[in-house]
Parts: structure tokens; C-alpha cells; sequence
């Protein structure tokens, strides 16, 4: 007879209440999760792993590359995931959805190149100024489009962006 553990169990617990959201979820090794959800034909898939500390990484993988955070237990990576579907359900109602998707692609890979770039380069002081004033004035953009946009999804704030944020 086998012996399930108490976390064994509340995991088990956590993967049908996220096939109950309509997700997939893909057991590695039992370390490594990956939950898939596909909504009106957009692909959405989240990776979580179990750390060293009992903690676990969420990072979402599709439409586009974000680590989300750590979190101590599955109970945490369900309602997260829950809250994040249910943003992009709310999203998808926008005509904008897939420039958003397609700009949101683009700065993952800008996040890439720049690693290149100091890792393969000796970057001067002035050029790493002028990259850096470039993303203050990203930065500025979207503190500004956010004070002029009228606020669609306010079932939670926003976990990053407010007025005040500074790099």
C-alpha cells in the first residue's frame, strides 16, 4: 500500500482544482510542473518547480516569458494562476490584445540581447548610459499611458505598477 504524504496529497489537490480552471498539468519527475491552458486558442502555459528551501518558482512560459515569483506552498501557485487567467480571459477583450502580446515578445528579447551584449562586449560608460536613459523614457511611457488609460481588470491591483515606481 502506498504511503502519500501530507504535501503529495495537497499537490494532488491543487492539480484537479487547476484541470477544474480547464488546465493541463504535466508532472516532470515530480519536481517540475507545467500547467497548459489553451483559451479561445491562445496558449498559456505556466512552469513551477520545487526549490531546495520547499518553496516553488512560478515563472509563466506562454504567450510570453515573466517569472512570477516564489511561493511557500501550491495553494499560493493555484490562486496566483487563477487570478492571472482570469487578467487574460479580461484581456483578450481588448482589440489590442495581440500587439500587446507581440510588444510584450519584443521585450523579452530586448531583456536577452542586452545580456549578450555585456557578456560578449566591453560596453563603454556612455553607451551603458544611453541604453539606460532609453528604458527611463520606456519606463516614463508607460506611467504616462497608464494615467491617461481608463483601468479594466480591479479584482487586485497591480502587483508592480503604480505611479511611483522608479528602476
Amino acid at each position: 500500500m502506498a504511503i502519500m504524504s501530507s504535501r503529495l496529497i495537497r499537490h494532488e489537490i491543487c492539480k484537479d482544482e487547476i484541470k477544474n480552471l480547464g488546465g493541463h498539468v504535466i508532472d516532470i519527475q515530480g519536481i517540475m510542473f507545467l500547467v497548459k491552458f489553451d483559451i479561445s486558442g491562445h496558449k498559456i502555459t505556466y512552469a513551477y518547480h520545487l526549490n531546495e528551501d520547499n518553496t516553488y518558482l512560478l515563472e509563466r512560459v506562454k504567450p510570453y516569458f515573466l517569472s512570477i515569483g516564489f511561493y511557500k506552498d501550491e495553494e499560493d501557485i493555484v490562486d496566483c494562476i487563477k487570478v492571472d487567467i482570469d487578467q487574460f480571459r479580461n484581456a483578450m477583450h481588448s482589440s489590442n490584445f495581440e500587439q500587446f502580446i507581440e510588444i510584450d515578445n519584443h521585450l523579452s528579447k530586448l531583456v536577452r540581447l542586452f545580456e549578450d551584449l555585456y557578456l560578449y562586449y566591453n560596453i563603454n560608460k556612455d553607451d551603458l548610459c544611453k541604453l539606460d536613459q532609453s528604458v527611463d523614457v520606456i519606463l516614463d511611457n508607460i506611467k504616462e499611458i497608464m494615467k491617461h488609460s481608463d483601468r479594466v481588470y480591479t479584482k487586485k491591483d497591480p502587483d508592480v505598477l503604480c505611479e511611483e515606481i522608479e528602476f
